[in-house]
């Protein structure tokens, strides 16, 4: 059974430092302002294998530290989180989604609609691109 629902902080740091980063210290998975997302996670038969944290400022949003455990990556998790946070921005009334997309996954993204912008850098070593949708 799948259920998503809303996690702490701690909760998502766990499972971003062994997906994203487990090759560095653990506070560097940590965000400054973390306090002010709100920390989404995807459980199958109780066990915490998705995470995703989103930033609200004014009408727009970005998503953050989205991370599925590895072996349960290319099942489909991950995108029924995402379109839970999609339709959670929409409920509230946003008109913008955003996220800094790793360049190896720009191809996942465009499968939300989700839009490359102009905009790119390099952080830790990995590419990245802003992609965005309106909602």
């Amino acid at each position: 059974m799948i259920i998503i629902k809303k996690i702490s902080k701690e909760e998502a740091w766990e499972l971003r430092h062994i997906v994203m980063w487990p090759d560095k210290d653990f506070d560097y998975i940590k965000l400054e302002n973390d306090d002010l997302g709100i920390h989404f996670g995807l459980f199958k038969a109780n066990l915490l294998i998705s995470v995703i944290s989103l930033f609200i400022t004014e009408e727009k949003c970005q998503f953050r530290k989205f991370a599925t455990l590895q072996q349960e990556q290319g099942k489909g998790y991950g995108s029924t989180l995402l379109d839970y946070v999609i339709m959670e921005a929409k409920k509230r009334g946003l008109k913008r989604i955003w996220c800094n997309a790793r360049m190896n996954k720009v191809n996942f993204y465009k499968k939300f609609d989700l839009q490359e912008t102009t905009a790119h850098f390099i952080k830790g070593g990995k590419s990245y691109v802003i992609m965005e949708k309106n909602l």
